[in-house]
This record gives C-alpha cells, sequence and structure tokens, in this order.
C-alpha cells in the first residue's frame, strides 16, 4: 500500500510561485504567492520556505521570477544580468547544498538555451516543474529503502523536520516513517522540539499528526533518557549537506542525537537525496556553517525568554561525523561505510 501525504510544500503556478508559508505552522495553514526575486529570497532567508530539498525548488523558482523581471531586457543583457541574480539567490542560506545544485540546474539552462527571452523564461519553468515532480518521485523511492530497515513495531526518533514541509512533498526522514507506516501501522514517532526555532514541535508533529501517524513528542535533552529506557529502536533524521566521506550537515542538535544513539547501539541513519551530497568537499570541516539571528534563542513566539544583553551564539547546524552514521538512505539505495566508496560509487554507477 502506499501512503498518501496530503501536503505539496510549493509548486510553480503560471507566472509565481506557490508554497507554504511555515514561519506560521502549526498556528495557521495557509499559502503565500511569491511573485519577485528578492521576494523569494527573503522567503528562502526567512524561512518562509525551508527544508533542503524545498529551499533548492524554491531557488529555481527564484530565478525564473528573475528572468520574468528581466523579460524586456535585450537578450545580450539578459543573460549576464539573470546568471548575476541566480548567485545572487545561492547565497540566501548557505549550508544546504540543494539550493546550489537546483539553481546550478537553471544556470546550466540560461548558458545553454539557444532561445530568446521569452524562450528562456519558458524552459526555466518547465526545468523547475520538471525538478518539482522528481523530488516527489525521489522522496518514495527513500522512503521505500529506508522502510526495509524499520522493524515491526519500532519507535522512530527523528530531529527537526524532514518531511513533507521539507521537501515538494512527501519527505525524506518522514517519507521512510511514512512508507514503513504504510506496511505496519504499529510504527510510532518520537519527534524531538528542535530549539530554537521547534521545527520538530511545530511542523513535524503537524504533519504527523495530519496524516495520522502517532507521534510524541520530547524535547531535545530527552533523547538519551528515552533511550536509556529502551524506548528508542532507531533513529532517522534529514541532511542539509553531506560531504564526500559521509560527514552529514544537520539543523543544530543532530550530532548530540547521533551521539546518544552511539552510545546506547541504538541505529542512526540520514535520510536524503543524491542532491544533498556535495562530493566537491572531503569532510564535513569543509561546510559552511549558517549563524542565525540571536533573537531566535531569545525570544519564542515574539517573547522574550531570558534577560536583556546576554550573549547568544546561533549556528543554525551542525555536523554529524560519518562514524555515528549507519548509513544513509538515498533514492539509488543505503549507502553503508565505507562513505567515501559507497558515496562515490552512487554518483558513478546506475545503481548501488
Amino acid at each position: 500500500m502506499e501512503f498518501k501525504s496530503k501536503i505539496k510544500t510549493i509548486e510553480w503556478v503560471d507566472t509565481y510561485s506557490k508554497m507554504v508559508d511555515q514561519s506560521v505552522v502549526p498556528y495557521e495553514y495557509k499559502f503565500v504567492n511569491i511573485t519577485g526575486g528578492q521576494e523569494m529570497f527573503d522567503a528562502i532567508r526567512n524561512m518562509i520556505v525551508r527544508g533542503a530539498p524545498a529551499i533548492g525548488i524554491a531557488g529555481a523558482h527564484g530565478v525564473i521570477l528573475y528572468a520574468q523581471e528581466g523579460r524586456d531586457k535585450p537578450l545580450s543583457e539578459f543573460i549576464p544580468w539573470l546568471l548575476d541574480k541566480a548567485e545572487y539567490m545561492k547565497t540566501s542560506r548557505p549550508t544546504a547544498v540543494n539550493l546550489m545544485w537546483a539553481v546550478d540546474k537553471q544556470i546550466d539552462i540560461i548558458k545553454n538555451s539557444k532561445s530568446d527571452v521569452k524562450g528562456i523564461i519558458e524552459e526555466l519553468k518547465q526545468n523547475a516543474i520538471k525538478l518539482e515532480n522528481e523530488d516527489i518521485e525521489i522522496n518514495k523511492k527513500i522512503g521505500d529503502y529506508g522502510a526495509e530497515v524499520v522493524p515491526k513495531g519500532a519507535a522512530i526518533l527523528t530531529h527537526c523536520n524532514a518531511g513533507a514541509l521539507a521537501t515538494v512533498g512527501y519527505g525524506t526522514a518522514l517519507g521512510v516513517v511514512r512508507s514503513a507506516y504504510a506496511k505496519d501501522n504499529t510504527i510510532r514517532v518520537f519527534a524531538d522540539e528542535t530549539r530554537p526555532r521547534q521545527q520538530g514541535a511545530r511542523i513535524t508533529t503537524f504533519e504527523l499528526a495530519m496524516d495520522g501517524i502517532p507521534v510524541t513528542l520530547i524535547t531535545d535533552g530527552m533523547c538519551s533518557y528515552f533511550m536509556k529506557k529502551g524506548m528508542i529502536d532507531m533513529v532517522v533524521v534529514g541532511a542539509d549537506r553531506i560531504a564526500a566521506n559521509g560527514d552529514t550537515a544537520n539543523k543544530i542538535g543532530t550530532y548530540t542525537v547521533a551521539i546518544a544513539a552511539k552510545y546506547h547501539n541504538i541505529p542512526f541513519y540520514i535520510a536524503a537525496p543524491l542532491s544533498t551530497i556535495d562530493i566537491s568537499i572531503k569532510s564535513g570541516d569543509e561546510i559552511p556553517i549558517e549563524e542565525r539571528s540571536h533573537e531566535e534563542v531569545t525570544h519564542i513566539n515574539g517573547k522574550r525568554i531570558c534577560a536583556e544583553g546576554i550573549n547568544i551564539i546561533n549556528p543554525g547546524f551542525d555536523v554529524t561525523p560519518n562514524e555515528l552514521i549507519t548509513g544513509i538512505i538515498t533514492e539509488k539505495g543505503i549507502l553503508r561505510p565505507d562513505y567515501n566508496k559507497s558515496i562515490a560509487d552512487a554518483f558513478n554507477k546506475d545503481s548501488i
């Protein structure tokens, strides 16, 4: 049985990008229409859209939006101007490599097209729609491969949100949950709150409740407690960038969960498409870590939770070393250590 998720996060509609406004979930579930290039840059930067695969599609849409704004330029001016705008779009979030990957797909169109300005804009639209459709199919493949390693009746811990709302639809880590649940409805989920932006509390629990999958919310500091009590069978999380050696950047706090899982002999899996793997970098030491606003830490729902003047450091991500990772679940199958070899094989062969 195939699991049918009710969520489609982002899609191109005629002349604009339609997306779920994730900044207001779970208080509201509404869509916004993004109609300009700078508006898309800000939507990515301010996390109206979030999750590495969804950010990638948003970036691809952003290139179209800029192209539409420059439609009256001569072709000789349009191409270099649009290439500059595309490079700018890639700077909206520095850690998630899917953004660079998807925008680069659009850059290839711009550089290689033989069309006029109108034709280039249409090619960019069709390419973005293709990437949208491929994302959902890739996530379903990730889900099906991941379901093969989920024990019957398992309790799965996840951190942050790697669900339908982090992708075009279905999800990566939650895609594994959805596919496993379709085969075994005794599967249940523990969701870490995920400070400071509470994506686990706000978004993961929202998604799972919408789809009728049992979920228990815990705070980030509770995972070791439940692992020690034997209440967690496996961990599945998403990723924002994976190095060639398997080191994985994901939402801050993931590294802590991985250490706890290793100590308690609990399998720890990454679920991500191959587009999240950056084979140009050798290790996680080369992954740029985004520093975010201090207010994400000092305020919740607009209300200050600490004294004025407190020093704040707010990295958005951390890097989990490859030796803590049991497997990386991709659309080509589950990659295992040695990751330098299995990742290289995944990129060099049609199947693994």
